[in-house]
């Protein structure tokens, strides 16, 4: 018998492709005519759009979409796409997925901080383990009881966000152990994602006042170091307990793309144990301000 020729497996372009103009004749198909505006008309072979009327209604051209549709190897552009996805009433996933198939960047999007409510279930149901949420410029969206517990009163002078406490807050509040050694991570992993904002008023507001706030900042900041998430061992210092030593792993969440859960394990018996105490007698080991 002779052997069946095997197949060369598709690239990654041409696989993409296909997919893209999947995509787009079963997207056009469920939209009708009266959707849109357009009368029914006659002799419809499917209940959908027409090509010509897709393209006609996005503002582009009919034969560019028809090979769009099928699969040739044209360039499109942000701006066709979006016109495209507008008449297609693409949700932002949609979008997102739409923008990946014709290999072009998707469009800059505002940060939603709005969180499933199933989120603060989670972290209340990490009981042992200090957990919260934060934005990707580490705004404190969400905290649990242990969270609370290991970071008692180290209020910043300005907003419930990580950077800004630990560049503003008094010597004597600082949570860090070696501030030398963590405050340059920490910085790196705000230019990570700062690089999905440059020039959003309100992210270039937060870093001019950071750096107006503190000289370290500034001097950190221009060093231009970027790192990505991963886990990593922290020392933290609790003001009534002491020293806890916590592996920091960090958790994505798919509802809410770049905000990201933080949970601290403790990492050897002693922090486990300070972590504990401090979770079962929240009284005691809040610190006293009064004297």
């Amino acid at each position: 018998m002779t052997a069946a020729p095997i197949s060369s497996p598709a690239s990654p372009g041409s696989a993409r492709r296909a997919e893209l103009a999947s995509f787009l004749r079963e997207r056009r198909a469920q939209i009708t005519p009266e959707s849109v505006g357009l009368p029914p008309g006659p002799r419809r072979r499917t209940p959908g759009l027409r090509r010509e009327e897709l393209a006609q209604l996005a503002g582009v051209g009919v034969t560019w979409y028809t090979w769009l549709e099928q699969g040739r190897p044209i360039n499109a552009s942000g701006q066709v796409l979006t016109a495209i996805a507008r008449t297609l009433r693409l949700d932002p996933a949609e979008q997102t997925y739409l923008y990946r198939l014709a290999d072009v960047p998707p469009p800059r999007q505002q940060f939603d901080s709005t969180l499933e409510p199933e989120i603060q279930i989670v972290l209340d149901e990490l009981q042992r383990l200090p957990a919260a949420v934060f934005s990707p410029r580490h705004d404190l969206l969400r905290k649990n009881a242990a969270y609370t517990a290991l970071f008692p009163n180290c209020a910043p002078t300005g907003p419930a966000n990580l950077l800004w406490t630990a560049f503003t807050v008094p010597d004597c509040c600082t949570p860090y152990v070696d501030r030398d050694a963590e405050l340059p991570g920490l910085v790196a992993l705000f230019r990570h994602a700062y690089g999905r904002h440059v020039g959003e008023p309100a992210w270039e507001s937060f870093v001019a006042e950071l750096v107006e706030a503190s000289d370290e900042f500034a001097r950190l900041w221009a060093r231009q170091e970027v790192a990505a998430p991963r886990a990593r061992l922290k020392q933290f210092r609790h003001p009534v307990a002491g020293v806890v030593r916590v592996t920091a792993t960090y958790l994505t969440i798919p509802s809410t793309p770049e905000a990201w859960i933080s949970v601290y394990t403790p990492a050897d018996d002693a922090s486990r144990a300070v972590v504990d105490w401090l979770i079962d007698r929240p009284e005691q080991a809040r610190p006293d301000h009064t004297h």
